[in-house]
């Protein structure tokens, strides 16, 4: 092997080192950094959504990922009473329904006495339904 060889060599495996670990410390966002409220409705992009508003939404909002098997890509909570979902292409439009009113029985358990939203969103971004959870009739209403 030449000296440019191992050079290049050198070089490349400095460079990856250095994009691995700089892309991982810029992506890790602090609570704060996290706040920010995504505007999906309006078709923006973005890498990843702000989980939760507070430290309950938060966690709440990662466990719905966590125990979705796949169904939910991505997931945030707001206010406390509004959880916006990201579904996954495994999720045949039938499924999209069901699963929304799941969500809000779930979130219902979460955070009870109160008006709910679920916001159910395609893997491209678009909303495509919303189920909102009136506490005082006990009725889900779907849109979309």
């Amino acid at each position: 092997m030449n000296r440019w060889q191992q050079i290049r060599r050198v070089f490349v495996a400095f460079l990856a080192v250095f994009l691995l670990t700089t892309s991982v410390a810029c992506s890790t966002a602090t609570p704060e950094a996290r706040t920010t409220s995504p505007s999906l409705s309006s078709g923006n992009q973005y890498g990843e959504l702000a989980r939760g508003d507070s430290a309950q939404g938060d966690r709440y909002a990662d466990w719905v990922i966590q125990t979705s098997h796949g169904l939910i890509k991505d997931a945030y909570v707001r206010d406390n009473d509004k959880l916006g979902v990201v579904i996954s292409k495994d999720v045949r439009p039938d499924d999209v329904k069901p699963l929304a009113r799941s969500l809000v029985q779930g979130f219902h358990r979460s955070s009870p006495n109160r008006d709910l939203s679920v916001l159910v969103y395609a893997p491209d971004k678009q909303l495509i339904l919303t189920a909102r959870y009136n506490q005082q009739t006990q009725q889900v209403n779907y849109q979309g």
